[in-house]
């Protein structure tokens, strides 16, 4: 019992100095200039001449260098104009039976600037005046902290600069997303907002993802647009619990087990059947549509060599080698990376998270813009499973598992995991683990999905 009280205390001090040295790293990192998707002379001019059309043209060519840069290749030739957005969101509401929108986000010097393109029609620029860079980056820094400290866990200090953030970023488009149905959201950000956890944004009432399925894309250019339902899909699911420099993740052998068995079709391999050769050989055989790797994964400050997808042993696959596991022959239609995070605030930290279905060639990718507790992450993505096998849309199926934890319909109780499924026995490892309800957005939260949210 003493040893246990220590190791608790211990584990305690090294989250506070984690999470402080993150805040000062974060501090300098968003102090720095960021770039601005066009000059800001000619934000000004397609203001005064409504030139919206070209408006959209440019941030979407501006962002497709920034990973083209970041990647150091050439990923995709620009061809969508705003015109064949709109097109576009046509014809996928017609497929999908949504209503999607997509909405540019980005900080200029002294405002933030806001486009939005819904089915059919053309753009439209929005400008919020009152939001000075400091003041976006000191309510950035305060939201993420106010949500990931442990301290703050029992907590609703994160509604405040939640709120804020939802006034600046949605409120202004609110009526004619209303107007027009809206019920799926793409979000295009730019520096220093792509690792915001969305799904937390409030409206004073509810959160974003109570109202719309939301997802973030790098740019519209870049994600792969063609609809394919997904309901039927086989999954491979991988994973370690054990790791020789890493944290252990003991939930990983049931949450592999069980989401294969709530899909009724897929396969399940553990530890030393985790390779990269190994999951060559099994798509090879197989075309799984769904990859899911329960393992250690880190987007990492610098190029995308620095970030990577642990599997076995010490193999590791860098973000720059992602091709390496051939995601896209045929293209995967969903990546679930369930225990990774993300440097909160830098750059290229943040174009390898928001990049990552560019570089991997897969339509949609699901990870966390933080590392969740094991048997957080286990309730998360059972629920999204369980989402899955009722609804073919991505989006759709992570906003209602988000649903459900905020909503305390998942927790822990008497050593057992609730949800919306019924009662999961967990592993003699979470025997000390105590009762938890999942209802904060540190839970559930920074589970993103990236790319097309079909």
């Amino acid at each position: 019992m003493f040893h246990q009280k220590w190791k608790k205390r211990i584990i305690f001090a090294w989250l506070f100095t984690l999470i402080f040295i993150s805040t000062i790293t974060l501090n300098i990192i968003l102090s720095q200039p960021s770039a601005i998707a066009v000059k800001e002379e000619d934000w000004d001019r397609f203001l005064q001449q409504k030139n919206f059309v070209e408006a959209v043209n440019q941030v979407e060519q501006h962002w497709e260098r920034d990973y083209e840069n970041y990647f150091d290749e050439n990923l995709a030739d620009f061809s969508l104009t705003a015109e064949d957005i709109a097109k576009t969101l046509t014809n996928l509401s017609q497929q999908s039976g949504t209503k999607p929108a997509v909405i540019w986000i980005w900080q200029r010097e002294k405002q933030m600037q806001l486009i939005l393109i819904t089915p059919g029609k053309k753009p439209e620029i929005y400008s919020v005046l009152d939001v000075e860079r400091q003041k976006l980056i000191n309510t950035l820094r305060k939201f993420n902290v106010e949500i990931t400290n442990p301290i703050k866990r029992k907590t609703t200090s994160y509604l405040e600069p939640g709120q804020k953030l939802y006034e600046w970023m949605v409120k202004p488009l609110e009526s004619r997303l209303k107007a027009e149905k809206i019920d799926t959201i793409m979000f295009c950000l730019g520096a220093n907002l792509r690792t915001i956890p969305l799904a937390a944004l409030h409206d004073g009432e509810n959160f974003i993802i109570e109202k719309y399925a939301i997802t973030q894309i790098p740019a519209f250019n870049l994600i792969d647009t063609n609809y394919n339902q997904i309901k039927n899909a086989q999954i491979l699911a991988m994973g370690a619990s054990e790791f020789k420099e890493l944290p252990s993740l003991p939930a990983v052998p049931v949450e592999i087990d069980k989401i294969t068995k709530f899909l009724g079709k897929g396969k399940a391999l553990m530890n030393q059947e985790f390779t990269v050769k190994n999951l060559q050989q099994q798509r090879q055989k197989q075309p799984y549509e769904i990859v899911h790797l329960a393992t250690h994964a880190e987007f990492k400050p610098g190029k995308p060599d620095k970030s990577y997808i642990q599997f076995w042993d010490d193999e590791k696959i860098g973000l720059d080698e992602i091709e390496k596991l051939k995601l896209n022959q045929p293209p995967v239609e969903l990546l679930v990376l369930s225990a990774c995070r993300t440097a909160l605030g830098d750059k290229e930290a943040e174009l390898g998270f928001a990049g990552l279905t560019v570089k991997s060639g897969v339509r949609s990718a699901l990870a966390s813009l933080w590392y969740v507790s094991d048997i957080g992450t286990l309730g998360l993505m059972t629920e999204f499973y369980e989402h899955l096998q009722k609804t073919p849309l991505k989006a759709e199926a992570l906003r209602q598992a988000q649903v459900a934890m905020l909503k305390g319909k998942v927790g822990v109780n008497k050593g057992k995991l609730n949800g919306t499924r019924g009662e999961l026995k967990l592993p003699p490892e979470f025997a000390e683990f105590g009762d938890e309800s999942f209802s904060h957005p540190y839970y559930w939260s920074g589970f993103t999905l990236i790319g097309n949210p079909w």
